[in-house]
């Protein structure tokens, strides 16, 4: 018999995962979009609704909200009842009330809205991650899972051009329109996410080996591979840890030390880079510091995020998960620190781009590293409290900055340059490196 790591090495990768990965990639762009679309579009929406700058950042606070709870419920719901059936709800969802929301008569309305886009969002990420990683083999997962991170940086790239062109044709509403149109790839993403199967870790774990089996001669049949003889699967999942999908069981002896380590990298990441980028946009869209202002900038810091993706791709597979994410953590503190010395429009437009970078490949490394430290039975719930982790971070963002910068922006961006190295530190704190090993 052959276990299901080994049908998926004699898989490989080819059509059917780059078919996955331009599907999910589609529905990441879109939710990197909803995610930033407050920062893009703040100064139309606090005109629109006759609100401050600072306040519109705030609900961005709701929108967190939603997607903590999304990331928590969703994510253990995902190791109960599969993860095709979690992930066609929210993607149906986040389209659906996405696109309402631009037509909000008034500003509760549109915060309702948010927290119900949050809502999807937050289960669509962490499932996606779960659902992905359980259709790779393992001599490659790492760069795969960077790979579908990378369609964050197309996300940004997207949004920051489309407020780019929005305002520059000096469009009434802009805000109803950027957020209006961010929210169609959902609905196509939703479409093609019909033909996406259950993850056959999942039915094995289920007890469906039959299904299981034809699942997996379907990975191989569309990527060139020899179909597996009838009944040839093994009906066990190779894992060390005993663990099922509860929040209790991801503090179990086995995986305490891995969880609450990586739990801690996610929110420091996660308050350090929502700080930063729900701040610049909405700063430097009106305001910047001599060629460091407006929209064409943030369209070059987006674009100087998918090198960053590239080489954290590349770094895991060759220097491993913890060093890499260590580095990327390391370094968007340097350029954290550089931003709180710059004296030039030079230095300071060179300090940012170095944050773009380096967080979103510190973001890379983070989403390949984080679904390999559990099994089957847990990954989705682990994914799950990793991205309610992340929203915390969120969540605590928009108070902080509004808080501190109020104050002293050097001060604000000073503080994420600590965060960021304590997040190097507790990565080391994990315990356990992933890279080509087999996930449970």
């Amino acid at each position: 018999m052959v276990d299901i790591e080994e049908a998926l090495a004699g898989a490989g990768t080819g059509r059917f995962q780059y078919r996955l990965l331009g599907i999910f990639g589609l529905v990441w762009a879109a939710d990197a979009m909803q995610v930033l679309a407050v920062g893009f579009t703040a100064a139309s929406l606090a005109g629109g609704f006759g609100m401050s700058v600072p306040e519109i950042l705030q609900s961005g606070t709701v929108f967190f909200l939603g997607m903590m709870i999304g990331a928590a419920l969703f994510g253990r719901l995902a190791d109960r009842i599969g993860r095709r059936r979690v992930l066609l709800l929210m993607v149906a969802l986040d389209a659906l009330v996405g696109l309402a929301s631009a037509f909000s008569p008034t500003f509760l309305v549109f915060a309702v809205c948010r927290f119900i886009v949050g809502l999807a969002v937050g289960g669509i990420l962490p499932v996606d991650y779960a659902l992905m990683a359980e259709f790779l083999p393992a001599k490659s997962r790492g760069r795969w899972l960077v790979a579908l991170e990378g369609f964050w940086a197309v996300g940004t790239v997207a949004i920051a051009l489309i407020a780019w062109g929005l305002k520059a044709g000096e469009v009434a509403d802009l805000w109803r329109w950027v957020v209006g149109l961010i929210a169609l790839p959902a609905f196509a993403g939703f479409a093609f996410r019909l033909g996406i199967p259950e993850s056959p870790r999942f039915l094995l774990q289920q007890g469906r080996i039959a299904e299981a089996e034809l699942i997996i001669n379907r990975v191989r049949i569309t990527n060139g591979a020899e179909p597996l003889a009838n009944g040839a699967l093994s009906p066990e999942l190779r894992s060390d840890i005993a663990a099922r999908g509860t929040a209790a069981s991801l503090l179990s002896p086995t995986l305490r030390q891995r969880t609450l380590a990586i739990m801690a990298v996610w929110f420091l990441v996660s308050v350090a880079y929502y700080g930063v980028f729900l701040w610049i946009p909405a700063k430097l869209a009106g305001q910047g510091f001599g060629f460091v202002r407006g929209y064409d900038f943030l369209v070059l810091l987006a674009i100087v995020q998918l090198p960053g993706y590239a080489l954290a791709a590349y770094g895991v597979e060759r220097w491993g998960r913890k060093a890499t994410l260590a580095g990327f953590a390391l370094l968007s503190a340097v350029g954290c620190f550089l931003f709180t010395l710059a004296a030039s429009p030079a230095l300071i437009g060179f300090s940012l781009c170095l944050m773009s970078f380096a967080l979103l490949g510190t973001w890379g490394a983070l989403y390949a590293f984080t679904p390999e430290l559990y099994p089957t039975a847990s990954r989705a719930t682990g994914m799950g409290m990793a991205g309610a982790m992340a929203r915390l971070g969120g969540l605590a963002a928009p108070s902080a900055v509004a808080l501190v910068v109020t104050d002293s922006m050097t001060l604000a961006v000073g503080i994420f340059a600590g965060l960021l190295v304590l997040a190097a530190l507790a990565t080391l704190a994990v315990g356990v490196e992933t890279r080509k090993a087999a996930v449970g």
